[in-house]
């Protein structure tokens, strides 16, 4: 069928309004942005059809990045071509960083005031309750045989006893689900697929220069980091870190937290393991995509080793930096890889490495659930090594009474009364200003 046939286009003027209305609005996470974008562009809009955006959400599923924000970006390029790619995709970000960016000043400079601190206190029990229903949800998306559920049991080991580095978790998970899928790809889930797709003429070419092109204005800013400040300051490892991160983000910010917890709080230093579920909770009740978690730790890594500028100047220089090299790759996946969309509908091996690729990320977020409730719940844990095993310590008399009250309190709120993320968020920011006074 012929993709034009299916797309009645709006001018760009029309789009930009639509976009920054999405970009506005898109509370709740992966989820409710990809449902908030299908409401109005396949029900309200009608600019694209029922099957053709859901086949822009599973391609966008195979990339690393933010799916929600890609598919945007895919619209946008299918609409009017590169241009409207970057106008979805960034205004898809940029309401939800300006907000983020204003909770990154409150938070560096409001430490230490009541009303903020009883606030944080009390997101800290919301983002745990959070982090454990997006298991769940993932889970009962991705696990649909044993072969899943072994391999996301496998990636839980692997990188919370083992210590294994996320990306090897997702580059074994995706050989396996590659190569299992080309003899028994029931086991992955994979329906039967024997479409013949029409190939998109010119795609490599466009590829290439899209490619080329993007890789340039990606690694431009931290060559330029580099050469000003020599190859060991604060915003050179902050370009280095994020550029790796965008491309090991499979799964969403969920399953690459823990990655970025590990080495943002142990390796580098930049932030504690309390402010990493800070981070987590702020992120939560921005618009946009929920991977903005980066432009936090970003900002608070540059404003605490500010030099040669003040802490705020090295702040904003900081946000910027992260976002760039965060949301670059990210949409430059999507330019370089529109043309292809059609044949990779059609690929049982990608499809496959994906399969399994998601079963792992359903490990990775338990592993990442079970740091956050030690870290939450009790004053002190310490990570422990012997021979090539890896585990945390803790007192159970260190647990925090207030914490898991509030913990109780959001769960209740999640799943038996299924109140909205940003609701939540709220209500348990109100709750921690309450019961800070409260001494149990």
């Amino acid at each position: 069928m012929n993709v034009q046939e299916e797309i009645a286009k709006p001018t760009f003027g029309e789009a930009l309004k639509v976009w920054f209305k999405i970009g506005c609005l898109s509370f709740g996470g992966p989820a409710g942005q990809i449902a908030l974008m299908h409401r109005v562009i396949v029900d309200e809009k009608k600019w694209v059809p029922e099957a053709r955006y859901l086949h822009a959400l599973n391609f966008c599923m195979l990339l690393p990045g933010p799916e929600a924000q890609q598919l945007a970006t895919y619209i946008g390029w299918v609409l009017h071509g590169v241009r409207g790619a970057l106008a979805a995709g960034i205004l898809f970000v940029l309401p939800g960083a300006v907000v983020m960016l204003g909770l990154s000043l409150l938070y560096a400079y409001g430490r230490g005031v009541s009303v903020i601190d009883g606030a944080l206190f009390g997101i800290k029990a919301a983002v745990l309750v959070i982090v454990i229903e997006a298991l769940i949800r993932i889970g009962k998306r991705a696990l649909k045989s044993r072969l899943l559920a072994g391999l996301a049991a496998a990636a839980f080991v692997g990188i919370f006893f083992l210590d294994l580095p996320f990306p090897l978790i997702v580059i074994g998970a995706g050989a396996v689900g590659y190569f299992v899928a080309r003899t028994v790809p029931e086991q992955l889930g994979i329906p039967a697929n024997d479409n013949v797709i029409v190939p998109t003429p010119g795609r490599w070419r466009h590829a290439a220069i899209a490619i080329g092109i993007g890789l340039v204005a990606w690694w431009t800013p931290v060559l330029i980091v580099v050469l000003i400040f020599g190859p060991h300051h604060v915003l050179v490892s902050i370009g280095l870190f994020f550029s790796k991160l965008a491309v090991v983000t499979f799964g969403g910010a969920y399953a690459v937290l823990a990655y970025m917890a590990q080495q943002a709080v142990e390796n580098y230093g930049w932030l504690s393991a309390p402010e990493m579920v800070d981070a987590l909770g702020l992120a939560e009740t921005t618009p946009g995509p929920l991977i903005l978690v980066t432009q936090f730790v970003g900002f608070l890594a540059a404003f605490r080793d500010a030099a040669p500028f003040t802490p705020l100047v090295a702040g904003l220089i900081g946000t910027a930096l992260t976002l760039w090299v965060t949301f670059v790759p990210s949409m430059l996946w999507i330019i370089a890889g529109a043309p292809f969309i059609e044949e990779l509908r059609s690929n049982r091996k990608l499809t496959g490495a994906l399969a399994a690729i998601t079963a792992a990320v359903v490990g990775v977020i338990l592993n990442l659930s079970v740091w956050f409730a030690l870290h939450v719940l009790f004053g002190t844990v310490t990570e422990m090594h012997s021979g090539p095993f890896r585990w945390y310590a803790f007192d159970p008399n260190g647990l925090d009474r207030q914490v898991a009250i509030l913990a109780v309190t959001a769960a209740l709120l999640v799943f038996r009364f299924h109140r909205s993320l940003i609701e939540v968020i709220v209500v348990m920011a109100l709750l921690g200003v309450v019961t800070r006074g409260i001494p149990l």
